[in-house]
């Protein structure tokens, strides 16, 4: 059977809470912006839809309870057969977007698709820490509205837990990508066939995807009055007004995901955000907590260049690479930081908008991030705390704006 060259179907591959959802929705939309038509058909949407009784307890996906595995598979016939219609009339990808962890799912997919190439994404994440936080936010999902947390987050576990028992890494499948979904690495790839699109898909799925990013340095301090370095000092009354200021700015935004470092400056900075957005979420994460002054912690500038002169005159020769006895400087804070914006953009999902509320050299890794700038220039970047970064960083479009409030 001949297969067209504008057509593609894409089954998504991984165990729960991987990122398959927020990698297809990426590939939809980027695939949009070339005017390519392109539909998800998700597994779960179609369940939640059919299914009158509640499918979220964990035996629902025990593969030895055959009523409900058959269940499941209909499901999946169903959004099979929903897709090739798609590609039947003026479709041109279709993606779906469920575990398809089984070799025998595969198969059927494979059979049952023949008249066009199909491309399998396997997502992969085993970050402990990253993986208790995806399952958390899966809890909040309606279906698992009449549980507590405790019991929710160990539901879904056990959720996963029965999809490990089936499930077999691509391997033997004709196309396929195995994606690292936190780090946007391709581990392993076969393509045997043309793939429409292909270029562009590969790009979409290395790129990392940021709708609205607001960048936002914390209010005024006292240790900022007093020109010290970190420590961990509140917010001083003209950083309070700040932080009402970027509120009253940022109200109408609807920012669900707003991330902080573990220090109360950045804290209080959000908490007048968030208290104005309708459901934020704020999310502590120490990678964005500032650089680590070691034995020069809390002092100022000047007391290190009166007292430690040989630290103050070793740091200017070489700001980027010189590092705090007994803490850090910014070649070492790379590495969290860069782990910090991956782990907010991975849990922010498909969120139009998010915003990071940092610090000086945290702020400014992150900028260096997209903006590529030389090493020995990054401790330079300007980041002023009346103002915040607006950055946009897409396949299709790169915005990068200093803007007042």
């Amino acid at each position: 059977m001949q297969k067209y060259l504008d057509k593609l179907y894409i089954a998504m591959v991984g165990l729960p809470a991987r990122g398959k959802s927020t990698v297809a929705s990426k590939l939809k939309e980027g695939l949009k912006k070339e005017n390519i038509k392109v539909r998800i058909f998700n597994n779960g949407d179609l369940r939640r839809k059919l299914l009158s009784r509640n499918s979220s307890k964990p035996d629902f996906y025990n593969p030895e309870n055959k009523e409900n595995a058959r269940l499941r598979e209909n499901i999946a016939l169903i959004n099979i057969e929903n897709a090739r219609k798609y590609l039947h009339n003026n479709g041109q990808v279709a993606i779906l977007d469920a575990t398809n962890v089984s070799l025998k799912r595969r198969s059927k997919i494979q059979s049952m698709l023949c008249e066009h190439p199909v491309l399998f994404v396997e997502c992969i994440n085993e970050d402990e820490e990253i993986l208790k936080a995806s399952i958390t936010k899966k809890t909040e999902q309606p279906e698992f509205s009449r549980l507590n947390f405790q019991n929710a987050f160990e539901s879904f576990e056990k959720r996963i837990f029965y999809y490990e028992h089936i499930a077999q890494h691509l391997d033997e499948e004709r196309n396929y990508y195995i994606l690292d979904s936190l780090n946007n690495q391709i581990l392993k790839e076969k393509i045997t066939e043309n793939i429409f699109c292909n270029i562009q898909i590969r790009d979409l799925l290395v790129s990392d995807w940021v709708k609205n990013l607001f960048l936002v340095r914390h209010g005024e301090s006292h240790f900022n009055l007093e020109s010290r370095i970190g420590g961990d000092p509140e917010l001083t009354p003209n950083g309070w007004s700040q932080a009402e200021a970027l509120a009253g700015h940022f109200q109408n935004s609807n920012i669900p995901y707003i991330y902080t470092s573990t220090k109360k400056r950045t804290i209080q900075t959000a908490q007048p955000i968030t208290r104005m957005q309708k459901n934020a979420k704020l999310l502590e994460l120490k990678e964005f907590n500032e650089i680590d002054a070691g034995i020069c912690e809390c002092m100022s500038y000047e007391e290190i260049r009166k007292n430690m002169p040989q630290i103050f005159h070793a740091r200017t020769c070489d700001k980027y690479n010189y590092i705090y006895p007994q803490g850090e400087g910014y070649v070492t804070l790379k590495e969290r930081v860069d782990r910090g914006l991956k782990k907010a953009i991975y849990l922010s999902g498909i969120a139009t908008y998010i915003m990071i509320i940092g610090h000086q050299a945290v702020n400014r890794m992150i900028l260096a991030h997209f903006l590529y700038r030389r090493r020995e220039d990054v401790p330079y970047i300007y980041t002023p705390q009346d103002r915040y970064f607006h950055i946009i960083s897409t396949q299709s479009k790169k915005l990068f704006e200093l803007k007042k409030y």
